[in-house]
């Protein structure tokens, strides 16, 4: 049992880092960074170690990048949201396209409408007006690159027997 607690922390840590060091390759789009490194870590936490470390390690991600400056509070409510509902999807399921649809839903839809209120609260009302127009498409973009490079590596993780395995 405590081997595959520390196995799940290890793999957490090194997701983490994954995301972080990823973060520094972004898309500019609509004033966003559309970051899609987040949301292929975000597929992979769900289905290798569940909804609890995917949401975990993207808060953590989300952290990190602040305090370096390479992030922006809008990184909070799309990583963390679409990690929760990939997490779940894929914990109900076991379904691979499901879970990317909802990693792309999550993300891009829920956590670009959360980042309204986020953005008026921390970013004032100008903020928040741009952020409501303009994070919902950029968090889409971002998500569904994301979501296609996870199901690459996760179709040929499965295809070379390395899932069984994790």
């Amino acid at each position: 049992m405590k081997n595959t607690q520390t196995r799940k922390l290890c793999f957490a840590g090194i997701l983490c880092a994954v995301a972080v060091v990823g973060s520094l390759f972004y898309i500019p789009v609509f004033g966003s960074k559309c970051v899609p490194v987040q949301h292929m870590v975000n597929i992979l936490c769900a289905v290798i170690l569940g909804p609890f470390y995917g949401v975990t390690v993207a808060f953590c991600a989300s952290v990190i990048r602040n305090l370096l400056g390479i992030g922006s509070l809008m990184a909070f409510p799309g990583s963390m949201i679409g990690a929760l509902l990939c997490g779940i999807a894929f914990w109900k399921t076991k379904n691979i396209p499901l879970t990317l649809i909802a990693e792309v839903f999550g993300t891009a839809v829920l956590g670009g409408l959360c980042a309204y209120p986020i953005a008026i609260l921390f970013m004032g009302m100008q903020a928040g007006e741009i952020a409501f127009y303009a994070y919902v498409v950029p968090f889409l973009i971002s998500t569904a690159g994301g979501a296609i490079i996870s199901g690459i590596l996760l179709g040929t993780l499965r295809k070379t027997g390395v899932m069984e395995k994790v």
